[in-house]
């Protein structure tokens, strides 16, 4: 992962995230529920969020950490409110994503056209039914990929943001294209985590060096 041990700050707090990312994986299967299961849900990426800001020393940084933000967000509202309710905080979040990615291009932007397309297809075809949402959604989920993959922010922020693809395409297979498979649920939480946790870790590495090379 793209972190200088050297430079970022709170560095516990990165390992704090990864900690209640990867013990949410394993309480769900322990019987716990409630708001309790809710809040540990939303601990990994919140915590990510608030290293991010910890660490933010441009506009840059800050949109990443407003991306994790609206990422744990998401998460709680998934599942305290439902789907429909959690995506629209996840769309806001891809939104201010393709944002920060095409401040920082650093190929063509017509080369992210292939997964705004790609994304949304492959997503309606695994869902159970044609959904003009889910087209909807998936398609700023593809632009924010897409985006991801023209940065100039290193290879594994584009990695993440294809693992956070792979992870809402099981959701949506989950009652569709995979229904009654155990796939999904063992893989939605650990490529979703991984791919937020690689996106957090190159986004604020990534600018911290470059922080620290500017200011020499």
């Amino acid at each position: 992962m793209s972190i200088d041990a050297g430079q970022t700050r709170f560095r516990w707090i990165f390992a704090a995230a990864l900690m209640a990312g990867a013990s949410y994986f394993a309480a769900v299967r322990t019987g716990i529920d409630g708001a309790a299961l809710i809040a540990w849900k939303g601990a990994g990426v919140g915590l990510l969020a608030l290293w991010a800001a910890f660490n933010a020393r441009s506009r840059d940084g800050w949109l990443i950490a407003v991306v994790l933000a609206l990422g744990a967000f998401g998460d709680v509202l998934l599942a305290a409110a439902g789907l429909t309710v959690g995506a629209l905080a996840f769309l806001a979040g891809h939104v201010v994503a393709v944002v920060l990615y095409l401040r920082n291009r650093a190929r063509p932007w017509w080369m992210m056209l292939p997964a705004v397309m790609l994304v949304p297809l492959v997503a309606v075809v695994l869902g159970p039914t044609p959904d003009v949402g889910i087209g909807l959604y998936a398609t700023g989920l593809g632009a924010m990929a897409g985006a991801a993959l023209i940065s100039r922010f290193p290879h594994v922020v584009g990695v993440g943001a294809m693992l956070f693809v792979l992870s809402d395409w099981l959701i949506f297979a989950e009652t569709g294209a995979l229904a009654g498979s155990p796939l999904p649920s063992l893989l939605i939480w650990p490529l979703y985590f991984a791919g937020q946790a690689m996106i957090a870790g190159g986004v604020i590495g990534f600018l911290t060096r470059e922080g620290v090379q500017t200011s020499q």
